[in-house]
């Protein structure tokens, strides 16, 4: 199943004309500190930036990444 396929939670709107979305899901075992990491990778090498986190009582997240469209292609994050 595609990341963009999943339901996002309410609220969390990705139709722009001037930027993309990619709403990605960490699981309950990825710590803070390397999902900090890992985001951090995808907003060096991608352009990527943070614009929305969800935290789950479980544990797990829910994380809405966010750049300005370009005329090139860049592949989504692949956390």
């Amino acid at each position: 199943m595609s990341s963009h396929s999943r339901r996002l939670p309410s609220g969390w709107e990705i139709e722009s004309e001037d930027f993309e979305y990619v709403p990605l899901r960490l699981p309950p075992d990825v710590t803070r500190v390397s999902a900090s990491m890992r985001l951090a990778i995808q907003a060096e090498f991608g352009g990527w930036e943070l614009s929305r986190v969800r935290l789950y009582s479980d544990g797990s997240r829910r994380v809405l990444l966010k750049r300005r469209k370009t005329t090139h292609h860049v592949p989504d994050p692949a956390i």
